[in-house]
């Protein structure tokens, strides 16, 4: 397998889609805090400009490209001016997303099609781009950000969950291509649990009231310290939030288990008693230009909670020494077992 070396962050450009709010806002904020050059990209360039002016008030280098990425040549243009601005592309981020709230039933074939468009074929359009650059650099840092919604679909969600599925399915297949042709270009799948943005804000809602996320929430810094982990550790994937952990396994362990649990708390957990209407801003076609929305965190703060078993992932000696613990005790107590019987 192909050692893979990334540059110390300082030392990076990175280039990050889908940044006006949300978890690529606050991402932004923290790879120029460290010294990163900075490049944003969105649809959105109010949220794109005031991002841009809020990292250079912290002393940090950035520009803008809007771009929406599901049109591939826009994508292509942010790859390319990144290059040609800063001579090279170290790490690729990308978080765009989009989505409809609604039974299946209610949409219609184009909505359907424009979230594919938006949350999956935005991501391989940017891996098409991102690549060739990457491996011009000797190597380099391709992080997707999809979601645990990969793992487990959840209903009021089809499109979406379907998109992440897919992110996933794309990303297994072109990592072993890289590893097998010894291109030493990490691939990583970020695998947020629900996360306090205006995600909920600016989807388009069919449910008659704005929607919101299945609690508990997590704070957006959580996942950008995870994505700035990857962009110094290889890293295959991983999971943002300890709740969303706990159904990654237990979907691998009863999937009819889930299945109920959701039937059970997911569709009605997802309605607010905020009414809002299909016809009410979204950015499902276009971004949203009111200021308001152009933040990292959403309206769930009293909702978040921290979350614990991140700390591993980001400190992997540690978590390997308690897994060889863990086995060493198992051992020892299933011989002592066996010791019992004999005596």
């Amino acid at each position: 397998m192909t050692n893979i070396q990334l540059k110390p962050i300082s030392q990076q450009v990175v280039a990050l889609i889908g940044a006006s709010s949300g978890i690529g806002r606050v991402t932004a904020l923290e790879f120029a805090k460290q010294g990163a050059k900075v490049v944003v990209s969105a649809r959105s360039e109010s949220g794109l400009n005031s991002l841009v002016d809020e990292i250079k008030q912290l002393g940090g280098e950035a520009i803008t490209i809007p771009a929406d990425v599901a049109d591939y040549e826009q994508v292509k243009a942010v790859a390319d001016k990144t290059v040609n601005h800063y001579g090279r592309l170290d790490s690729w981020v990308h978080l765009a997303a989009t989505s409809v709230f609604a039974k299946f039933e209610q949409l219609s074939p184009e909505e359907f099609r424009r979230v594919i468009e938006v949350n999956l074929m935005g991501q391989v359009y940017g891996a098409m781009v991102a690549l060739p650059y990457l491996r011009q650099a000797g190597q380099g840092a391709l992080i997707m950000v999809s979601s645990v919604e990969a793992r487990r679909s959840l209903p009021l969600q089809s499109p979406y969950s379907a998109s992440k599925h897919g992110i996933e399915g794309f990303l297994d297949s072109l990592r072993v291509e890289l590893q097998h042709d010894n291109i030493p270009v990490s691939v990583t799948n970020v695998m947020p649990a629900t996360i306090n943005t205006p995600f909920y804000n600016k989807g388009l809602t069919k449910l008659g009231v704005k929607p919101t996320g299945v609690p508990p929430y997590y704070q957006p810094d959580l996942v950008a310290r995870a994505i700035l982990h990857v962009a110094e550790h290889p890293t295959r994937d991983i999971i943002v939030g300890d709740v969303g952990r706990v159904l990654d396994v237990m979907q691998k362990i009863s999937p009819h288990l889930v299945d109920w649990v959701l039937q059970t708390i997911a569709i009605e957990g997802q309605h607010t008693q905020t009414p809002k209407q299909e016809t009410d801003p979204n950015n499902l076609y276009s971004s949203i230009e009111d200021p308001s929305y152009n933040r990292a965190e959403g309206d769930y703060s009293n909702l978040a909670i921290p979350s614990f078993l991140d700390w591993f992932d980001w400190h992997p000696t540690a978590k390997w020494g308690v897994a060889a613990g863990l086995g060493a005790l198992l051992l020892l107590t299933t011989q002592a077992f066996k010791d019992n019987d004999t005596a």
